[in-house]
């Protein structure tokens, strides 16, 4: 099976091979602006896989309602906190993020203050899952920004416990742009697959793992 996944378009629209499953893990669009969102579906359409998995991120305050006005095609799935089945894949879709100091106001959709509210979405993520798709980086991997002149993680660390019990086969995300690229880390494979980089340029190709 050939799954492509991306993250953060930020409104640019990678070139797509098509394929079995494509997985778009948040911050869709520029502006976050309605017809910015109907566009993004309108592209979704011309995209050529048997089914396409879709959650929010923290710029995507219009997301939940334009999925019901602009998501259309059958084989299109939005997910938050649930979970879908693909050719006997266990998929599970979370958004949530944390907040940080300076974060602009207009970009809070989906965001906690603390881990503990964090913890308790985590937990809903069901043990038995193949690919777990979230907006948030788990501690410690692929979550590194700079800050003044140190290297810091900022993933969320009751995400990385939720995993290690969990133990899906794949763990996508993006949010943190620095941070793309793939590893593999006690034999989960995790994929950061911003496609802006950190001054919000689509430099990053999608990612394609073969299951």
């Amino acid at each position: 099976m050939n799954i492509d996944v991306v993250a953060d378009l930020h409104g640019f629209r990678p070139p797509l091979p098509g394929g079995d499953l494509l997985v778009i893990a948040g911050d869709l669009t520029a502006r976050d602006e309605e017809w910015q969102y109907e566009e993004f579906f309108s592209w979704c359409t011309e995209l050529k896989y048997k089914q396409i998995i879709l959650i929010g991120g923290n710029h995507d305050n219009r997301l939940p309602s334009a999925v019901s006005r602009y998501m259309k095609l059958p084989h299109m799935t939005y997910l938050c906190d649930v979970g879908t089945d693909f050719e006997g894949l266990k998929i599970w879709g979370t958004p949530w993020t944390k907040t940080f100091r300076g974060m602009n106001p207009h970009c809070k959709a989906f965001t906690f203050d603390t881990e503990r509210e964090l913890g308790e979405r985590w937990a809903l993520i069901p043990e038995g899952i193949d690919l777990l798709v979230t907006h948030s980086p788990p501690y410690g991997i692929r979550d590194v920004v700079v800050d003044g002149h140190q290297m810091k993680s900022v993933g969320s660390p009751t995400l990385l416990q939720r995993i290690l019990v969990v133990k899906p086969k794949v763990v996508v995300f993006g949010h943190i742009h620095e941070g793309y690229g793939r590893e593999e880390v006690g034999g989960i494979l995790y994929i950061n697959a911003s496609h802006v980089n950190e001054q919000y340029k689509p430099v990053n190709l999608p990612v394609r793992i073969v299951v």
